[in-house]
């Protein structure tokens, strides 16, 4: 398919449409410089048996295919999806670079106030993917913050651990309703749970829960949680998280860009401020 017409398929499913115009900017060159990235260097990974460009997954990038975009008009949306071929148009071909290469232009949905290094989340240290404040997000994005909560011994187990003796007391007593407020003193965050390190970006590196120590991405996706930055709080036989942002934190924050975008910045100093020492080039440069 047309190139432009995969980028508009992309910023519809990857960034609400009703975000403003420099954002979409933003969304539609990294989308663009993703997947051109992709096309020069010949990388099929993640594809069926390698016989796709790429997928239409968070794996790589969320796509709406031109027929559901056709269907937008008669849904109300006639308006956002003119915002969006605006965005695409407006920016055609355009990539970001780095030392004259398209870079892996990574995004997620927002920052609890900082951007995440690249080798702290994966394994890689990138040099245009480093840590960055991002305070625009909390102002904006309602649901920046968010609190779950689950049964202790729910936590444990997820986390593959049996419930530690001392804890298994404690819930057994508070079960039987004795001693509640005595036994709850030994439920307590900070007896159960010990931070141990943060990374640059302010999310947890390193925590020990029970006898193990876990980075704060396995605790993450072991969970389910929304994001690296967490805090844990106990409440008789329950924990409550409460996460900060959404996703891995490595590279343009989409809430940020959007409360960027609403401040005056240009797609351009958008993506300059998420993406350190990056140039802009033509996607001709890199494929036919």
């Amino acid at each position: 398919m047309p190139l432009e017409q995969y980028v508009t398929g992309v910023i519809a499913a990857e960034m609400p449409a009703d975000f403003e115009l420099a954002a979409l900017k933003a969304q539609a060159i990294a989308a663009r410089t993703f997947i051109v990235r992709r096309l020069a260097a010949g990388d099929t990974g993640g594809t069926a048996d390698g016989k796709a460009d790429v997928n239409d997954t968070v794996e790589h990038q969320v796509y709406l295919s031109r027929a559901d975009l056709e269907e937008w008009p008669s849904r109300g949306k006639g308006a956002q999806l003119e915002k969006l071929r605006q965005a695409v148009q407006q920016t055609e071909g355009i990539v970001m670079t780095f030392r004259g290469q398209p870079i892996t232009a990574s995004f997620f949905s927002s920052s609890g106030g900082y951007t995440e290094n690249s080798e702290e989340y994966w394994s890689l240290k990138i040099p245009y993917l480093r840590s960055v404040p991002s305070p625009w997000e909390a102002a904006i994005n309602p649901k920046n913050r968010e609190t779950v909560e689950m049964p202790l011994a729910q936590l444990y187990s997820k986390l593959g651990q049996k419930v530690p003796e001392p804890v298994q007391t404690a819930l057994a007593d508070l079960n039987q309703g004795d001693n509640r407020a005595k036994e709850a003193t030994k439920l307590s965050a900070g007896k159960l749970f010990k931070t141990l390190s943060w990374t640059t970006g302010r999310r947890v590196k390193e925590i020990r829960i029970g006898d193990q120590v876990y980075t704060g991405r396995e605790v993450r996706e072991k969970l389910n949680l929304r994001s690296s930055q967490f805090t844990l709080a106990v409440t008789g036989d329950t924990v409550k998280i409460t996460t900060y942002g959404y996703g891995h934190g490595v590279g343009m924050s989409q809430w940020g860009a959007n409360g960027m975008a609403k401040e005056g910045y240009t797609a351009t100093q958008i993506l300059k401020h998420y993406y350190t020492g990056i140039s802009f080039q033509q996607a001709s440069h890199f494929i036919k």
